[in-house]
């Protein structure tokens, strides 16, 4: 990796852009201006909008001259971090980045703010040599890891539009095996609160006569969770099926045993490594995230009368959160027992996305990456959920959702790293697929037309 780019790349590893952290507010706003300078470094105009509290990064790198009926194509990324705690299993500052055997270390190196770098130098680097193709829409966000909606919101209010969007926040399958992502999955996040009594009481005077507000959520928790990896059939509702094509191609995948085995993690049920990529990429999903209740520390012989947790849903490609989430809290409701009183509070949402994988978009990208890496991207589904993918859908965008990091990137985790050689390697990919996207035509869908 040239220490220039290196140098470049930790100036924005520095600023500690967490999202999460109200107090890093300004840090995350800091994060949207490096990007800013960046583009405009780049040749480019760009701007740190406000929009609805949250930043956004805003600018445009024109085409080099002789293009001006260049198509148009979106730059996505994201400048907020997850937090970086347990600090202590970093083996470095999580806010330097560091390069140990071979490896890029760093909060964002893989997510996401490394992969935004290689997106923008390899425009930079086309800008430069008069050789860029397209204008270059930047819409980059800092609240991704939060929800992601500013960019849903502007995107929909937004009536310029595109030829096309490249998205690096995505991995390899494994080392020289690029992925590109055709549908991603959904999101509804909710807080259930359960209470039971007026106070908690003595588990020896009242056990076994009265609620207790643990049992009574674990019971209604049980009632929607899945059984052989299968939610209740009301929550399955609308999932657009893989296709036999699909089927046979993730058959060739990593078997999931491996995947599960390689990432220290243990099968849900006997069926589980069989079908891990069935269950990932296109089965919905509930995952309980936290409880709270009680004692779970010091030995305290109380009944609590109050708990909660925090439940997810990933959604698979073809459902509709407002149909599945009251689906979710009517059987929540039907298996409290009577004296119980929950709430449930949906905090967030997101919708499933799907990208044609026969459109002009998809396959001059195929094509692009197979030049600038040697091999051919596989088309798989992501289990993960990205909120700009169906909002991009709803305007006609066909998108290229891909990236670099690697199953041990350690996203969201300490020590997350990126292979210090995929940075040249990923700028060298996108400026591929820019050089590709010029034969768009301007104002088209990019979808196939057909013979």
């Amino acid at each position: 990796m040239d220490q220039a780019w290196f140098e470049e790349l930790s100036d924005f590893i520095r600023i500690p852009s967490v999202s999460a952290d109200s107090e890093r507010a300004e840090d995350v706003r800091r994060a949207g201006d490096w990007v800013c300078e960046f583009v405009r470094r780049a040749g480019g105009e760009a701007e740190l909008r406000d929009w609805q509290g949250h930043p956004l990064a805003l600018g445009e790198i024109a085409a080099s001259a002789g293009n001006a009926d260049a198509p148009t194509v979106i730059c996505y990324g994201h400048f907020d971090v997850q937090p970086p705690a347990p600090l202590d299993l970093w083996a470095s500052d999580p806010f330097e980045a560091t390069v140990r055997d071979g490896r890029l270390y760093g909060r964002g190196v893989a997510d996401d703010k490394g992969q935004v770098y290689m997106q923008l130098k390899a425009a930079q680097e086309l800008k430069a040599r008069d050789a860029l193709p397209i204008n270059l829409r930047i819409c980059c966000d800092g609240e991704e890891e939060t929800g992601g909606h500013s960019i849903v919101d502007f995107l929909a209010a937004d009536e310029r539009g595109a030829d096309a969007c490249v998205i690096f926040d995505a991995g390899m399958l494994k080392r020289s095996v690029p992925l590109f992502n055709v549908a991603t999955r959904g999101l509804i996040y909710f807080h259930i609160r359960v209470r039971t009594g007026a106070r908690d009481f003595h588990s020896g005077i009242f056990g076994g006569a009265a609620l207790n507000a643990l049992h009574v959520l674990v019971q209604m928790l049980d009632a929607v969770l899945a059984k052989d990896g299968r939610l209740p059939e009301p929550l399955r509702a609308g999932i657009v099926s893989p296709t036999e094509e699909e089927l046979a191609a993730w058959a060739g995948l990593t078997p999931g045993a491996e995947e599960l085995a390689g990432q220290g993690a243990r099968p849900m049920d006997a069926k589980a490594e069989e079908e891990f990529y069935l269950r990932t990429f296109a089965e919905p999903s509930i995952d309980v995230n936290g409880i709270v209740g009680g004692s779970p520390e010091l030995q305290k012989t109380v009944l609590p009368v109050e708990a909660h947790a925090n439940v997810s849903i990933r959604l698979a490609p073809g459902q509709d959160p407002e149909r599945i989430a009251p689906e979710f809290e009517r059987l929540l409701r039907e298996a409290a027992p009577e004296g119980a009183e929950p709430e449930i509070t949906r905090l967030s949402s997101a919708r499933p996305g799907l990208v044609d994988p026969d459109s002009q978009v998809v396959q001059l990208g195929l094509d692009a990456f197979e030049r600038a890496i040697g091999t051919r991207p596989l088309l798989v589904r992501s289990g993960g959920t990205l909120p700009i993918v169906p909002a991009l859908a709803d305007k006609g965008i066909p998108t290229i959702l891909t990236g670099f990091a690697l199953p041990d990137s350690n996203i969201h985790s300490p020590n997350e790293n990126l292979l210090a050689d995929y940075v040249p390697l990923g700028v060298k990919a996108a400026g591929e697929l820019y050089t590709a996207f010029g034969s768009l035509e301007p104002g088209g869908s990019g979808l196939a037309t057909g013979d």
